[in-house]
């Protein structure tokens, strides 16, 4: 039996194993299955077994151990660390050590938690498919052949084949709910401020957020019990109590209202995702809870809204990699204009290059205020549909994304239908709300399906308990991939 995430924190400091011996397994595991999943870009093996090893002595020692004592933990290699390489699967970061950790990597280790390695993503967590590594592609567990996601793809694989029981990815528009739903695992976006950012490679500042990949709720919970809290260095982060998610999980479903949103169950909305999101809801309906109707009008405008705004912060935000100060180089710089062209030619992948130049055009005079302003204030009026609707419900549920995993391949050619992909998943994120994606179902192929929960800002107890609930009443969490592509 695989143990969850505070099974196995409870086995390590209750003495009945060790975190070496935990560490060791994911270890194993590791080297099982990654070589046909490709999760991951760099394992620590050195430094997990020494920080575990750490813990261990700490316990014999009699002291506290932490919180997530021994627990492995992965990170998507868009977070900063002292020890190894950060890359954002990009060959214009292929070498960059980081002088600093990650505010949540800091907090991870405070609490006993194991880094495992870094995993692979979409470069500069731009995709939807972890296709456009400058690595390799990341493989589904479920099906070899099929993408597990992005951007996090390497995470959500990790957690879904047993490599790692939780993992750490980032959103900007989904790049966590997503995979989570393609790979069915838990995946949690949280409220915009309530993790801080600092030492994540900013992709669109406004828009990213650290969020945790679990099998269940009550892991992705405890990973946030962690990584929640002001941080003085992240300007957007939100000074304000952090209560105990793992303490309200099992709140009760009655009384709470759950609102369904037409606009989610319209076109291009995939017949087998429909029915198995509209049985999850189901579910939740004949356990207490009142579903009602409610209307997000401008849910339709989250594409077109999203690719002006996140990739003009990328414009400005990638800027910074230009050959002179760090990343790669060009051998041959020539002048100061070519340094700059050569090396960001030679760094950047065509998706990465694709956003900077519809952002920068996007930003250019003539155009600022026909796309730019106007996608700010359509990003606002979203935002007020999300307000009018939680006047109304607790929570609001639908598809985490329109389809199950498609095949490698499939979109690479057609940017447009890729970033359809994400058409669930935006709107939440321009709200700069708290969305979950859960498992709910399987299609015909055998692949997730994942049911989106959304809740107002900083109602992530509420959601989480919602979430836990509804895997108490389902078991489609406890399933698991093929023996030949999990470990």
């Amino acid at each position: 039996m695989i143990l969850s995430a505070s099974q196995l924190v409870e086995s390590v400091q209750g003495k009945k194993r060790s975190a070496r011996e935990v560490v060791q397994e994911s270890l194993e595991a590791i080297e099982r299955a990654d070589a046909a999943v490709g999760a991951f870009l760099s394992v620590d093996a050195d430094g997990a077994l020494a920080r575990a090893s750490e813990v261990d002595e700490s316990i014999a020692r009699g002291e506290n151990p932490g919180r997530l004592a021994g627990l492995p933990v992965a990170l998507k290699d868009n977070l900063c660390t002292i020890r190894g390489t950060t890359t954002c699967a990009s060959a214009a970061l292929a070498n960059f050590r980081s002088p600093y950790n990650a505010h949540v990597v800091d907090r991870l280790e405070a609490d006993g938690a194991i880094i495992i390695g870094k995993t692979n993503l979409d470069e500069f967590a731009m995709g939807s498919s972890t296709e456009n590594s400058g690595r390799f592609p990341t493989r589904n567990p479920w099906n070899l052949d099929c993408v597990p996601g992005g951007s996090s793809g390497g995470s959500a694989a990790a957690v879904a084949s047993g490599m790692v029981p939780v993992a750490l990815g980032s959103e900007t528009g989904g790049s966590v709910r997503q995979p989570a739903s393609l790979c069915g695992v838990v995946g949690l976006k949280p409220t915009y401020g309530r993790v801080s950012r600092y030492g994540l490679v900013a992709f669109a500042s406004s828009l990213d957020q650290i969020g945790p990949f679990g099998r269940t709720a009550e892991d992705v919970a405890l990973l946030l019990n962690s990584i929640a809290g002001y941080d003085s260095r992240d300007s957007t982060s939100v000074n304000t109590a952090v209560p105990d998610y793992t303490a309200s999980l099992d709140r009760p479903l009655n009384g709470m209202r759950v609102g369904v949103p037409g606009e989610y169950f319209g076109d291009g909305l995939d017949a087998q995702v429909k029915v198995s999101v509209e049985a999850a809801i189901d579910v939740l309906g004949s356990h207490g809870v009142e579903l009602v109707e409610v209307h997000l009008p401008h849910m339709q405008y989250a594409v077109a809204c999203y690719y002006i705004l996140a990739s003009a912060e990328a414009s400005s935000n990638l800027a910074r990699f230009d050959g002179g100060h760090y990343g790669r180089r060009s051998a041959e710089p020539g002048d100061i204009m070519n340094l700059y062209a050569s090396s960001r030619g030679e760094g950047f992948g065509s998706e990465v290059k694709r956003r900077i130049m519809l952002g920068t055009h996007a930003l250019s005079s003539g155009y600022h205020e026909a796309y730019y302003l106007k996608a700010l204030k359509v990003r606002t009026l979203i935002m007020r549909d999300f307000d009018r609707a939680f006047d109304r419900v607790d929570v609001i549920a639908s598809p985490a994304a329109p389809t199950p995993a498609f095949p490698i391949g499939e979109k690479t050619d057609d940017p447009l239908a890729m970033y359809l992909s994400d058409t669930y998943t935006l709107p939440a994120s321009l709200a700069g709300i708290c969305a979950v994606s859960v498992p709910c179902g399987f299609s015909s192929d055998g692949l997730p399906i994942g049911l989106q929960l959304m809740g107002p800002a900083f109602g992530e107890e509420r959601l989480l308990s919602v979430a836990h609930q509804y895997q108490q009443l389902t078991e489609h969490h406890t399933k698991w991939p093929s023996p030949a592509t999990a470990a």
